[in-house]
């Protein structure tokens, strides 16, 4: 493989010097990208898009020929792994995803095998491999994955949901079947994870992003135990380099001093979590990811400038901050608002980094 033109991202992860703060944005292969919105309507549906390796590396390389990000990321979604297991994952206008055989009874539960990457998930692996060489060595290439707790809730509830009734319902009332679930989930999900770092991605991410419905028991029980159990059985380290990780808990902000023993080398912060105090809670254990409100991307560019240089400052000096947002970035975005934060990235955060 190609040598690398730019590692700021990785060394920042696992807490290396680098020169100044690197920056990508979750959701950056997105609808706020005219190009983006050309591919997807010739792919004729987001399936389509998703499971085709040329498309998927297509859009996952767009935003990369626009802005000087630090790293790429796989396109794909996180419900693949569910798919695969047979739910039928459909996505409908409006509405999001929904699945055509969610998970109503036991049976359902422990008759859902452990998908080979290989095989019931080749289109992703395929693009994870046609993007790296197409990234010919400029950027790291992120893959990721929904972590166990988040595949559950859509599996059981069907799609999405705003009272997570049914999944919370299996927890209380059948808990220990919840787990076999969860256990199951744990061990696609690495095996998944690990396919792509096989494949070449040189950082992967997990998305908890229903973890923060919980209550602080019912997340280190349910959620965070088996992200933990999924960092545990990931292969980490190729041909003498680290792979290193990443746990993104949307509202987990009540949780960093306990998400930091999860096994990961870096946490996502959503916007609402104070990055300064965070990194005074963590202390040397993670690096931190985030944390600029998405919304703050309508603002004019002068504003953004201003809300980029209060997260630099609030982070302080060294390394161990990758510049993100508190989530993924809005559909009606200007570009031109993403590249002012990309720029003030650049411009203001090398004063943090100097010996």
């Amino acid at each position: 493989m190609t040598a690398l033109k730019n590692d700021t991202f990785l060394r920042a992860l696992l807490k290396q010097p680098v020169e100044r703060t690197p920056v990508w944005m979750m959701r950056q292969a997105g609808r706020y990208l005219p190009e983006y919105r050309k591919v997807r309507e010739e792919a004729g549906s987001f399936i389509n898009l998703c499971t085709h390796p040329e498309l998927a590396c297509e859009v996952t390389l767009q935003p990369l020929r626009r802005f000087a990000f630090d790293a790429a990321i796989l396109f794909s979604d996180i419900l693949t792994i569910p798919d695969a297991m047979g739910l039928g994952l459909s996505f409908s206008e409006g509405e999001g995803p929904q699945f055509a055989r969610p998970i109503t009874s036991a049976a359902d539960i422990h008759n859902l095998g452990i998908p080979d990457p290989e095989t019931d998930l080749r289109y992703v692996i395929d693009a994870v491999r046609l993007i790296r060489r197409e990234l010919n060595g400029s950027v790291p290439l992120i893959g990721f994955s929904g972590s166990p707790w988040t595949l559950a809730t859509y599996m059981v509830e069907g799609g999405g949901s705003k009272s997570f009734r049914k999944v919370k319902a299996l927890m209380y009332e059948q808990p220990a079947l919840m787990h076999v679930l969860l256990e199951k989930l744990a061990e696609s999900v690495a095996a998944y994870l690990n396919a792509q770092i096989a494949a070449g991605a040189q950082a992967v991410m997990v998305f908890d992003t229903w973890g923060g419905m919980l209550t602080t028991e019912d997340y280190r029980e349910f959620s965070l135990a088996y992200a933990s159990r999924v960092a545990a059985l990931l292969q980490t380290e190729v041909n003498g380099q680290r792979i290193p990780t990443i746990l993104f808990t949307k509202g987990g902000g009540l949780w960093l001093e306990t998400m930091t023993e999860a096994g990961y080398d870096a946490l996502g912060l959503d916007w609402q979590t104070d990055i300064g105090l965070a990194r005074a809670r963590v202390g040397d254990k993670v690096a931190l990811q985030g944390n600029m409100d998405p919304v703050a991307l309508y603002a004019k560019p002068d504003i953004i400038a201003e809300k980029v240089k209060t997260i630099l400052e609030k982070y302080g000096a060294g390394s161990g901050h990758v510049f993100n947002l508190g989530h993924g970035i809005l559909p009606d975005i200007n570009p031109e608002h993403v590249g002012a934060m990309v720029e003030a990235v650049h411009r203001f955060s090398p004063a943090y980094h100097r010996p």
